[in-house]
């Protein structure tokens, strides 16, 4: 044989197995599909609560069958608009301004666009990103007058007559491009809202467009400019309908990252027809079925299209349970939608942030399983950059460590000392080991008692709980061990001024000064 020969089957022999290499890679890495509910309690999935929920969720509870049940994952805040910066970011919202409370409809963009985001690196590392859902973030709303978007000062009154469509309800150009958003932030694609469906403006968006103009006055509790056939209670559905077809029509060799933020159970808290009635306790009951049926339209999705086996799943929540669930009634047909723990939505107590979070990914995940590994929300970043053998630059991902480990049962060890949790009034708690305390008298949120009731009787000016005893939260250990108190501030106080609580050069944090004492220290 010639040379020439020899060297031309060589050259095709190296692509081919170039080829295949690439191939091999491509197929090894998952697609990876994140579905995060709203105001959905730690109880409220069946199966993280068998003795105390009486609310049927057999698709996340088939999840957990499946995959891997993290019984000890948190989000960075117990509201809703930090959790989403700190998933997105990998870092803690208390180091931007946004200090306490959450974005509303018409917020300005909280995350700039020179920051890495999580869909930003996957999509820099060949994915196809896309979301599908709730953003409340803030957006670059154009506007007819150059002035921040805002509704009309008569809203209110427009809402108690009829809204003509040629009266103006706002000053937003919907014709306008929408700016600061998702696709601007790594993501290829977004359908979806501006916040909760509860905060106008009431009409949906693709992409960097207003699919229609906010011509008619809306109120699901707050009224705002929506679009004649946007309605709440079919905002679910329509969500559920763009993931399943964005899941069943895709077609790139590329791996995808699909993040599902979903408005439910959140509220205003709107079964459809078909679920009103099947919890036997409540509408919020009914909702939250809604929203487990959400978990298996997507799962069933992810089966006919033969996906299933190299997609990682994940299901988990914003934050606790709202007393808009209206607690009394669950507690009274025997649910406690925060299971053994303390507190709900807002507060710093354990209901507020402690979340399900449900993990499945048949090719690297032995079903059944559960891991006790504490980890926040913020380590998406980090677990997927592990996932692909990245590193991650020194100005991203600040607050985020790899839980890849646990998926195949192996040790999750972080440079991380402990984990920082935040209330919506912008009170912290600082987590080490079974260790907890809490720089608040009270809740620290919406929980009685609040802050003013806990101060007017006296209450120590911290907490201090060993959860492994007291998972509950109810012997304050603040004045007996002291040692412990102070430790854990000041590795508090450490990971706050050094912009960051993992291993890497010192960061900045946006704000030159962060109050840790809301109530003060005495």
């Amino acid at each position: 044989m010639k040379k020439s020969n020899v060297k031309k089957l060589l050259a095709i022999g190296l692509v081919a197995v170039a080829t295949l290499q690439v191939a091999a890679q491509k197929e090894a890495r998952p697609n990876v599909v994140y579905i995060l509910a709203d105001d959905l309690g730690y109880g409220d999935v069946q199966c993280l609560n068998p003795e105390r929920g009486k609310i049927a969720t057999p698709h996340m509870d088939r999840l957990a069958a499946e995959g891997m049940t993290f019984t000890d994952a948190h989000t960075t805040s117990s509201v809703c608009t930090p959790t989403r910066y700190g998933i997105l970011t990998g870092r803690y919202n208390w180091r931007t301004k946004l200090q306490r409370h959450v974005l509303d409809g018409y917020g300005q963009p909280l995350i700039p666009t020179d920051r890495m985001t999580v869909p930003s690196f996957l999509q820099k590392n060949g994915y196809t990103t896309a979301m599908i859902g709730k953003w409340h973030l803030g957006l670059g709303i154009q506007t007819i007058d150059g002035k921040p978007a805002k509704p009309a000062a008569n809203i209110r009154k427009i809402e108690r007559k009829v809204a003509h469509p040629t009266e103006a309800l706002s000053n937003i150009d919907w014709k306008g491009t929408i700016e600061g958003g998702p696709v601007d932030l790594g993501f290829d694609s977004w359908f979806g809202i501006t916040a909760s469906l509860d905060f106008p403006p009431y009409v949906w968006i693709r992409d960097r467009n207003w699919i229609a103009e906010g011509t008619h006055v809306k109120a699901f509790r707050r009224p705002g400019p929506a679009s004649e056939d946007f309605e709440a209670v079919e905002v679910l559905d329509k969500l559920a309908a763009e993931s399943v077809s964005f899941i069943k029509t895709y077609q790139s060799d590329k791996p995808f990252f699909a993040y599902i933020p979903l408005p439910s159970p959140h509220t205003p808290i709107v079964p459809t027809d078909k679920w009103k009635g099947k919890s036997g306790i409540s509408d919020y009951g009914d909702f939250v079925m809604q929203t487990d049926d959400f978990v298996g339209q997507v799962v069933k999705a992810l089966d006919e299209s033969g996906l299933s086996e190299n997609t990682i799943v994940i299901v988990t929540s914003d934050n606790g349970c709202s007393r808009a669930a209206k607690f009394d009634v669950l507690e009274s047909h025997g649910h406690f939608a925060s299971a053994q723990y303390r507190g709900s939505k807002a507060d710093l107590w354990e209901g507020g942030h402690r979340v399900p979070f449900l993990v499945k990914w048949p090719k690297a995940i032995e079903a059944g399983s559960v891991s006790d590994v504490l980890t926040c929300q913020t380590d998406l970043m980090a677990t997927l950059a592990d996932l692909l053998g990245k590193e991650l630059p020194p100005d991203a991902g600040e607050d985020s460590e790899s839980i890849l480990p646990a998926f195949i049962g192996k040790p999750v060890v972080h440079s991380r000392k402990g984990i920082v949790h935040h209330s919506v009034s912008g009170h912290f708690a600082y987590r080490q080991g079974n260790w907890k305390l809490l720089l608040a008298k009270g809740s620290g949120g919406w929980t009685a008692p609040n802050e003013k009731a806990a101060a007017e009787v006296g209450a120590p000016v911290a907490q201090l709980y060993d959860l492994a005893k007291d998972p509950g939260e109810t012997t304050n250990l603040y004045a007996t061990h002291p040692e412990v108190a102070e430790r854990l501030l000041a590795q508090l106080e450490a990971d706050v001024s050094r912009g960051r609580s993992t291993a890497g050069p010192a960061g900045r944090n946006d704000v030159d000064e962060i109050a840790l004492w809301k109530s003060g220290k005495e």
